[in-house]
């Protein structure tokens, strides 16, 4: 989506701001012995306290409100009555929602309870890389450079980059052009960031896979080589200086 006007900002905004508070209250309720559905629920009740409706499942017909991934599922994640948080695991909430006709995402990974499983040096790579690239996101940057460093900054800290799953345009609908703002440099991607422009960065870093794989189920993604997976997801508009970051109240970064 190409920002055109004050009431399209203001539209990105507020649907930015509900799915960021969400995704932050859905975090925080998050303990050992709950159900994914359980916290899927309570996820549902704050969208709909603002006439919000879950993406994934208006777009593409997904069994939930909110993905939620547990340890060595990547992403996708069907919430269940089956599936219980236990101490340690790693969780994945990804939360996009879609209110007056404009959509947003975001998204974070973290430790449930007590990091017996020493899974925090993942999820603090994911992080401070996300917070890397979007600092160097600007008009006329190319994306596939910020795919280059998002790789190395990984690369530096012991870990991989998923390579089939990337970032996108967001807006009017769940996903958009640009449709690969990959964690990688793709030499044939030669597009470059846009002024006004609404895009979804994330940052999948990885301990042993460079692939992500359907399971049975048709929407779990886990890896190709095994180990774990952290994303972390904002919703931001480029600009030809610092770019807005219309998710900063899922404190991703607090």
């Amino acid at each position: 989506m190409l920002i055109k006007n004050e009431s399209e900002l203001v539209g990105i905004k507020k649907i930015s701001e509900v799915v960021a508070i969400t995704l932050k209250k859905m975090c925080e309720y998050a303990k050992v012995g709950m159900s994914t559905k359980e916290l899927d629920d309570f996820g549902a009740e704050i969208l709909k306290s603002y006439g919000a409706k879950s993406a994934p499942y208006a777009t593409y017909k997904f069994p939930g409100w909110a993905c939620i991934s547990i340890d060595k599922e990547f992403c996708h994640g069907i919430p269940s009555n089956k599936r219980i948080l236990r101490e340690g695991e790693l969780i994945n909430i990804d939360v996009s929602a879609e209110l007056g006709g404009y959509y947003s995402d975001n998204g974070c990974s973290f430790v449930v309870g007590e990091d017996i499983h020493n899974h925090q040096p993942l999820v603090n790579a994911s992080k401070e890389i996300l917070k890397i690239a979007i600092e160097h996101i600007k008009e006329g940057v190319r994306i596939a450079d910020i795919g280059e460093m998002i790789e190395k900054e990984s690369k530096k800290r012991g870990y991989k980059v998923i390579k089939n799953l990337a970032g996108h345009g967001v807006g009017r609908r769940l996903h958009e052009p640009p449709h690969e703002i990959l964690n990688y440099k793709n030499r044939l991607n030669f597009d470059k960031f846009k002024k006004n422009s609404v895009v979804a960065i994330e940052t999948f870093i990885s301990t042993h896979s460079t692939i992500a794989e359907t399971l049975s189920d048709g929407w779990t993604m886990v890896g190709n080589k095994g180990g774990y997976m952290t994303q972390h997801e904002h919703t931001i508009v480029v600009t030809d200086g610092a770019p807005l970051i219309l998710t900063t109240g899922n404190g991703v970064w607090d």
